[in-house]
């Protein structure tokens, strides 16, 4: 844990940090293990994506609502390259204009799915909750910010 001190040895206002060196290491292999998966994604794509979001879903009653990216600042087209670890949770597409167009996907852990092109224009997505139980699930979204 980084923890602030006020004050230093030199008599300066300045902040320092004392820290736990295993939990800096812990930081430094996980940080190590997101550049790695984040490489791996980047050769599957095909693209360098300079942004991640990290969702943690503690069960099935966390969720995410049907919802496009298509914020500005994602671009015209947006590229979105998602990795899902822990529990299988299911994603879901449907039409933004045939909403009876809908596709259901199990993401299990390591499951890589990357949406491209118009699907943002044309789609929408979520993670509905569920009655199941359901164990925890982190989904690393990569994506380029302009």
């Amino acid at each position: 844990m980084f923890q602030p001190s006020t004050g230093s040895s030199s008599g300066t206002n300045e902040l320092n940090y004392q820290n736990d060196f295993s939990q800096f290491q812990k930081l430094i292999k996980h940080l190590n293990n997101l550049k790695l998966i984040k490489s791996k994604i980047e050769q599957i794509a095909q693209v360098s994506f300079n942004s991640v979001l990290l969702n943690l879903y503690r069960d099935g009653k966390d969720s995410v609502s049907w919802h496009s990216d298509d914020e500005p600042e994602l671009g015209e087209n947006p590229i979105i390259a998602s990795v899902s670890f822990g529990a299988t949770r299911r994603f879901s597409l449907r039409h933004k204009h045939l909403k009876n167009h809908k596709i259901d996907i199990d993401l299990a852990s390591g499951s890589f799915l990357l949406m491209q092109g118009e699907t943002q224009h044309f789609w929408q997505h979520q993670i509905a909750k569920t009655a199941k139980e359901i164990q925890p699930r982190i989904n690393l979204t990569f994506r380029i910010i302009h």
